[in-house]
């Protein structure tokens, strides 16, 4: 019996998980990732609670990524990174971190919500087409290995598998690049001042593992962006190991008034 070439084989694959995947809808129908109601697509938002999300995009600071009201060209920078500019060349985030949107990522983040990973993905990758177009490596913001033992998984890990999967090329995903050698209270007991000396010293490019980084544009991956401590801890650790730039994508963001 002859074998069946590998790009039939590849389409019966594809086929039997199409098959399998409507079965289970069948079964399970999709679910508004926020309200709980019946949705076409598996780990999707319904329209009502879609139109509550404010989904953010240009006009923004070229830097940071804050939200302009009105367009001020493309290179034009926020008050914040005007003052003092971050580690970071680029930040985009999805979404604005508020009442609409916070109950979405605190259910990923604490209530192994992990499905709704390949929608954040996609979202992600289209926030950051032009990031992910001049990337060399993904790397998720790390978390100290208790905490992860705690939780169980790191969500910025997922995050950034969930957009290499989505990305329209291959972009390789080192979630280990960067390591957090101390245990750090909770971001949200600080003020901003409070968050960078927090973070002081706490997260490094793993041991032996600066070719990984050298050259390399690195794009760092987290849930939310809040006064930028976090990222701007991790740029300053893979920019002290030789990366050419880093820049940062999140699934929200805090907007300042």
């Amino acid at each position: 019996m002859v074998a069946p070439p590998a790009m039939t084989m590849l389409h019966l694959r594809a086929l039997g998980q199409r098959l399998a995947g409507k079965a289970v809808d069948a079964v399970l129908p999709p679910r508004c990732l926020e309200c709980g109601a019946q949705v076409a697509d598996d780990a999707a938002l319904c329209p009502t609670c879609w139109q509550r999300i404010e989904f953010l995009g240009p006009p923004c600071c070229a830097c940071c990524g804050h939200p302009f009201e009105t367009d001020m060209g493309a290179s034009a920078l926020c008050g914040a990174c005007a003052a003092e500019s971050p580690p970071f060349a680029r930040a985009r985030a999805v979404f604005r971190y508020d009442d609409a949107s916070r109950g979405l990522v605190l259910r990923f983040k604490h209530a192994d919500r992990t499905d709704a990973a390949p929608s954040f993905g996609r979202w992600l990758a289209r926030v950051g087409v032009e990031i992910i177009a001049e990337a060399d490596v993904v790397v998720p913001v790390p978390m100290h290995w208790f905490r992860l033992f705690l939780r169980r998984y790191n969500q910025a890990a997922l995050l950034a598998f969930a957009l290499a999967r989505a990305a329209p090329r291959a972009i390789p995903v080192v979630p280990d690049l960067l390591v957090r050698r101390r245990w750090t209270p909770s971001q949200g007991r600080h003020g901003r001042s409070g968050r960078h000396v927090n973070l002081a010293g706490a997260i490094v490019v793993g041991r032996g593992r600066d070719r990984e980084v050298a050259g390399k544009r690195c794009v760092l991956i987290d849930d939310v962006l809040t006064t930028g401590a976090t990222a701007s801890a991790c740029a300053r650790a893979l920019l002290a190991r030789g990366a050419r730039a880093v820049d940062v994508l999140t699934l929200a963001r805090v907007v300042r008034d």
